[in-house]
């Protein structure tokens, strides 16, 4: 898909980045970072819903790096358990969902059947550093 993973993101604040119990890997939640610029902004002021959709790919990207750092591959990958994500957004603000159908469509996009999970999908005033969109996730692997 010609995509590049980052470079695992540093926490934010006094947290850490993965925590692993059994086959399951919760994954903190992961902002839009790229190459150490933080998208910000609010959804249906500043930004477009097709701007938090990719956002939100590259929260996605995020957590897969941190994944790829708990477990070394990828391939451990057994499937996405669960999405969870934040929008930041005006009141009136209802495409949440298709904001986050940039993770959930990049999932799917590489991990076909196992990248299928389920989810929610949240309005927030704000969120951390302003930030556009938040994830997190959780992930079954392999062991």
């Amino acid at each position: 898909m010609g995509l590049t993973l980052p470079s695992m993101p540093k926490p934010a604040g006094s947290y850490i980045p993965s925590v692993k119990i059994h086959d399951l890997v919760f994954i903190s939640g992961q902002v839009p970072f790229v190459n150490d610029q933080l998208r910000t902004g609010k959804l249906g002021k500043d930004l477009t819903t097709e701007d938090g959709y990719e956002c939100a790919k590259i929260c996605a990207l995020n957590a897969l790096s941190v994944i790829k750092s708990e477990l070394g591959s990828l391939d451990k990958i057994h499937r996405i358990v669960k999405v969870s994500g934040y929008v930041n957004c005006i009141d009136d603000f209802t495409d949440q969902p298709k904001v986050i159908n940039g993770a959930s469509d990049l999932f799917g996009q590489l991990f076909g059947d196992k990248g299928k999970h389920s989810r929610i999908a949240i309005g927030s005033n704000s969120l951390p550093l302003n930030s556009a969109v938040e994830i997190d996730v959780i992930f079954q692997i392999l062991e």
